[in-house]
């Protein structure tokens, strides 16, 4: 395996680890079995926080691998593109980069192909997490997509939490549920502890409810009194979202937009949220920034187009007001 080296070092505020696909999108509308034209684009969890978080201001680096194929290629070209550091990316010979099909529709569920298995980001371990990784960090961000792709790759995670930890970031995590990875109680068991070590979680409601039972409410409670959470967002079914801290609860209602492609909406989401947090922002504007970026990601298609850089996420939100 080779790794790609920087010609610039760099000290990141952020850094995320975790899956990066090739992504092919079908033409607005049309089913995927149906559709002829696709868009090549990138997909992940983490890339797509990484590159949400560059856009928006941030020295970000993503930490993955991906194939010594075209796709691989194609994916480090565009993390760099938005101002992702991705010189400690693995690039491995062994292993494909994953492919991920899907179609978008803002009235249907969205049909989506992915091929994972055996891929490089599937290969992740934790020989290619060094102490230098983080170093310098404020903010380490996973989801729970990482450790459900193979037991190294969790194995993988788990030691960069443990390197963050070392080096004084921040823990985040969303859990990111995806149950073409696993069962539920494969989620509770592989996942669900991660929401326990986490200094920031980002969560959809029924991921809570189904990771740690009981209502959502109960369960970020639960984390901030007895987990390492200093605060907890949860992104409720109606798509309003509520941040829980030890010193306060608040609120926040979804803008109304019009959705082209609600992919990388959680992503997007997520991103606007750590943004704010890195800026040191009081917790309703930080919600408001995270409900912007997510509103104008879903106005453009795939997973990273619509993603906005500061300025128009302030014209985004004078707007909105």
């Amino acid at each position: 395996m080779d790794r790609r080296e920087s010609s610039v070092a760099t000290v990141p505020e952020a850094v995320t680890c975790g899956e990066a696909m090739l992504l092919l999108l079908a033409e607005p509308g049309v089913p995927l079995d149906r559709a002829v034209n696709f868009r090549r684009s990138v997909a992940g969890a983490e890339s797509t926080v990484a590159a949400a978080l560059a856009r928006l201001g941030h020295t970000t680096r993503w930490l993955g691998r991906v194939g010594a194929d075209a796709a691989g290629e194609a994916v480090l070209r565009e993390l760099r593109a938005d101002g992702v550091d991705v010189s400690w990316a693995v690039t491995d010979p062994g292993a494909p980069t994953g492919l991920l099909l899907r179609d978008s529709h803002p009235q249907r569920a969205v049909e989506a192909l992915s091929y994972r298995a055996g891929s490089a980001g599937s290969r992740l371990a934790a020989a290619d997490l060094t102490p230098e990784v983080v170093a310098g960090a404020r903010l380490v961000h996973i989801s729970g997509v990482t450790p459900m792709l193979a037991p190294g790759a969790a194995q993988a995670v788990h030691r960069l939490v443990e390197l963050a930890r070392q080096s004084g970031a921040a823990v985040s995590f969303d859990p990111h549920v995806h149950h073409t990875l696993g069962t539920d109680h494969e989620w509770m068991r592989i996942a669900g502890p991660l929401l326990r070590e986490a200094d920031l979680v980002v969560a959809g409601e029924d991921e809570l409810e189904m990771l740690l039972g009981g209502g959502a409410e109960q369960a970020a409670k639960a984390l901030l009194e007895l987990g390492r959470a200093r605060s907890v967002v949860v992104k409720r079914q109606d798509h309003s979202t509520l941040a829980l801290a030890r010193d306060g609860r608040w609120t926040h209602d979804p803008f109304g937009v019009q959705v082209t492609d609600p992919g990388g909406a959680g992503e997007a989401f997520t991103a606007g949220w750590l943004s704010a947090w890195l800026r040191g922002l009081e917790p309703e504007r930080a919600l408001a920034e995270a409900a912007c970026v997510a509103a104008l990601a879903v106005q453009a298609p795939g997973d990273t187009d619509g993603l906005p850089t500061p300025s128009a996420r302030a014209r985004a939100l004078s707007f909105y007001a």
